[in-house]
């Protein structure tokens, strides 16, 4: 079976995408907020479960298969975070940093070769297999999102250094206190979905291994740690946001070297 309505989707997925960082950014230039990146950044949601939704029913399994879907998947997620964690900390203008990532990742999934036109469909499913892989990109999602987080407390921290008081970014730019909390929950939150990802790689029929399972249990234990020590011994925030930064920068080596 071959279709191309994914790939029209995941197009139109990323020009709403694009628009909704254009109308943020115009925002800030004007001073105000705008409603239209949550609306915009939804419909985008909606769409990237569409093409989800049609390459699962081609494989007949959760739409992991090629890198391409993988990447998806995480844009998926990290739209999904965003969603949940800009309406809960009124962090709206979270999305003007979150779209730029979302597009590329869904740009680079259009690229030729990364979305297999005819995907094998799999006989037989393994439910472990299934969660392992959900489980595993999902939480990027979460890390993704911490990392934009970050990168925002960074921006304004400089912001704040260098007296830029009056930009429209800087006033439209959440509190402290709640971006650097927003980095935390969706850390932590990241820390125990990547568990259970790795705990069902174990129950797989044929238990995962190799390194693939290694990058996995070294990014969990790398982003453990950060938020043990932040959580004892503390951390400027600098310091912490970096930390989580770099964390998800250097994981992403697992999507495209193991």
């Amino acid at each position: 079976m071959e279709t191309g309505m994914e790939r029209w989707l995941l197009v139109g997925a990323t020009v709403v995408v694009v628009l909704s960082g254009a109308l943020g950014m115009q925002a800030v230039r004007s001073g105000h907020r705008s409603r239209w990146t949550m609306v915009l950044m939804t419909l985008a949601f909606l769409m990237q479960l569409g093409v989800l939704g049609i390459r699962g029913d081609l494989r007949g399994q959760c739409p992991l298969g090629d890198f391409g879907e993988i990447l998806i998947f995480l844009a998926w997620s990290l739209v999904l975070f965003y969603l949940v964690v800009g309406s809960a900390y009124r962090i709206s203008l979270l999305g003007l940093f979150t779209a730029p990532v979302v597009a590329v990742f869904q740009v680079v999934a259009l690229a030729p070769g990364l979305l297999e036109a005819t995907p094998e469909r799999v006989a037989v499913v393994d439910p472990w297999r299934e969660a392992h892989a959900a489980f595993s990109v999902l939480s990027y999602g979460a890390f993704a999102l911490a990392a934009v987080a970050g990168l925002m407390f960074l921006v304004l921290n400089r912001q704040l250094k260098d007296h830029n008081l009056g930009t429209g970014l800087f006033r439209n730019m959440p509190p402290v206190p709640a971006l650097l909390e927003s980095v935390v929950r969706l850390t932590w939150l990241g820390v125990i979905i990547l568990a259970v990802g790795l705990a069902c790689g174990f129950l797989m029929k044929e238990s995962a291994s190799g390194p693939k399972l290694l990058a996995g249990v070294i990014t969990w234990a790398l982003y453990f740690v950060i938020m043990v020590v932040h959580a004892w011994r503390g951390m400027t925030p600098r310091r912490f946001s970096m930390g989580i930064m770099g964390v998800f920068v250097s994981s992403l080596l697992v999507f495209a070297f193991v």
